[in-house]
């Protein structure tokens, strides 16, 4: 394999159509490696994660015969709390799921040239890896540390969060019957109880011009949950949203959800569809409407359209709020690998 090293945007955005050939190819195929995410998140670095004085693109490709093979999707990067290092383009807040993208019968071959190429370039002053949120269940997990054994890297993982997901069944009767029974009563009345006290309705976002001012709502609904509100002080952090809903959209992956309860907002779902599950990326509901419980509402209606997609698994993606367990969330677990030469150290 020929690796090879970008570090300018202009090289990066010459390569979509290839990155993306190669992540419909890939054994990592999570929505937040496509090429449009990954280059919208840039544009803010995370909506303000990192600060652009102390990041430096560097991808770094792997080709045979001239065909791409592998990509380490990495970025040069440092603040307080982590020290200098090659991480994972997305790293860490907002992006759930990321990985190496490779195609599946090359990886280990792809991450044994990886190592090495990143040892004898001269061009990277830092050589450690500090990979997060990289699935549990991802090849990586086996072929990093073999690959660091015949590099002579020291390796370590650890669980870093759960990332719970729900499985579906044939139809959303079915569904309910795999939950506990009072849980499964307890859906059935809040879903009841809405359609009671209100006039309830449901929509997703279809129109590419009502898009923008769509996602301000959501973002105005997400304030009302403090454990969001203040993180989206930050301006980067309301471009970050918009640019992800705006890439999801053109890529047609994006289902922005809302509930309404007597023609007012009363709850919101942000999500991609793709690979025949629906994940859930964030969520907002209005208080004013909270003896209804929109949120849970919402929950199950988003299940029943799934189930009706023919798809069979939610992703409720990173976090172990309650609420996900009683709709009958399993939990999975997400890694922070680190891994760095031992020669010299």
């Amino acid at each position: 394999m020929e690796f090879s090293l970008i570090q300018d945007t202009a090289s990066w955005d010459a390569l979509a159509s290839e990155w993306n050939e190669l992540y419909n190819e890939s054994y990592a195929r999570v929505p937040f490696l496509r090429w449009s995410y990954l280059r919208s998140w840039w544009q803010t670095l995370g909506g303000g994660e990192w600060e652009p004085s102390q990041t430096q693109l560097a991808i770094i490709t792997a080709r045979e015969q001239g065909q791409l093979v592998g990509l380490a999707p990495f970025f040069l990067s440092t603040k307080e709390g982590f020290d200098p290092a090659l991480r994972f383009l997305g790293s860490v807040e907002v992006s759930d799921y990321l990985d190496f993208l490779s195609l599946p019968e090359r990886l280990n071959e792809f991450l044994v040239g990886l190592l090495a190429f990143i040892a004898d370039c001269k061009t990277l002053p830092v050589k450690s890896l500090d990979l997060y949120n990289v699935m549990e269940s991802s090849p990586t997990q086996s072929a990093l540390p073999a690959a660091c054994t015949q590099a002579d890297w020291a390796f370590g993982t650890e669980r870093l969060m759960p990332a719970p997901y729900i499985p579906l069944a044939e139809s959303f009767e079915a569904y309910l019957a795999t939950l506990d029974k009072k849980q499964r009563h307890e859906i059935r009345r809040k879903l009841r109880n809405a359609k009671a006290r209100h006039q309830t309705n449901w929509y997703t976002v279809q129109d590419e011009d009502s898009l923008s001012a769509e996602v301000d709502a959501f973002i105005a609904m997400m304030h009302n949950d403090n454990r969001k509100a203040e993180f989206l002080q930050n301006p980067a952090m309301l471009q970050y949203l918009h640019d992800f809903a705006k890439a999801a959209f053109e890529d047609e992956l994006l289902r922005l959800s809302f509930l309404t309860f007597d023609d007012h907002k009363a709850a919101a779902f942000l999500s991609l569809v793709t690979q025949q599950k629906l994940w859930i990326y964030n969520s907002a509901w209005e208080p004013t409407f909270a003896s209804s419980s929109p949120g849970w509402v919402l929950l199950a209606m988003e299940i029943e359209w799934a189930i009706s997609q023919g798809i069979r698994e939610v992703d409720m993606m990173r976090g172990d709020e309650d609420y996900k367990y009683k709709f009958g969330a399993k939990d999975r677990f997400i890694m922070h690998t680190r891994c760095y030469p031992q020669a010299g150290i």
